[in-house]
């Protein structure tokens, strides 16, 4: 009954951890998860990776407007609007590099 007891009091710990610190530690284990799936990927499902990130800027740009539309100028505004600057950018990009790469593809006319 003991261990129950404790068990119980490092998990109500647990849950009184900083929400900062929570999210800086997601951050860290997405950034090593997302970089060992990228360098991975063969250079045949590029195009196909290229469009899923297109997906996921799309889902970050509904987040970061969603920040913005909040009341005042806070951080999460200015955060928010360089949100929707940088996944615009990458979602331009991301479509043009798969325009050109799918553009490799295509058969050329003879004259």
């Amino acid at each position: 009954m003991h261990e129950i007891a404790m068990m119980a009091a490092a998990g109500a710990s647990a849950a009184t951890a900083s929400p900062i610190l929570q999210q800086l530690s997601i951050f860290v284990l997405a950034v090593f998860v997302g970089y060992y799936v990228v360098w991975s990927v063969t250079p045949a499902l590029h195009t196909p990776l290229m469009s899923v990130t297109n997906a996921i800027s799309s889902v970050i740009i509904v987040g970061a407007i969603i920040a913005v539309g909040g009341e005042g100028t806070n951080i999460a505004t200015w955060l928010g609007l360089v949100a929707i600057a940088l996944a615009s950018v990458n979602i331009f990009g991301g479509f043009a590099v798969t325009a050109r790469m799918l553009s490799m593809y295509k058969k050329k006319e003879k004259k």
